[in-house]
């Protein structure tokens, strides 16, 4: 992710404590390096964490960054759907809206 593409406050944050951001960046990319799912598988469980938590940013956000890396809306949506016998019907259907605004957005 570019910091041009951060939310302003996440920017300012980036911007006073360089350090910070910079351990916070390491740390994620060293814990995506220490398993076996590849960039893709990835950014597809972040999208589904990212649902179940309620969090719209973060599904917007992996929702891109999923695109850029080779997921397809059909996979993507696919992530959503699979917590409707987990997270519930609500938060699975407001997370597949996030997906496809975001989509919607690169199409």
């Amino acid at each position: 992710m570019t910091d041009e593409t951060l939310p302003d406050i996440v920017q300012k944050l980036a911007d006073q404590k360089p350090d910070v951001w910079a351990a916070y960046n390491e740390l994620g990319k060293t814990l995506g390096e220490s398993g076996p799912l590849d960039a893709k598988t990835q950014r597809l469980v972040k999208v589904a964490l990212a649902i179940g938590a309620g969090l719209e940013g973060a599904v917007r956000s992996h929702t891109r960054r999923g695109v850029e890396e080779g997921g397809t809306p059909e996979e993507l949506q696919h992530a959503s759907l699979l917590g409707v016998t987990t997270i519930g019907w609500p938060r699975a259907v407001a997370g597949l809206s996030w997906i496809e605004d975001e989509l919607g957005k690169t199409a």
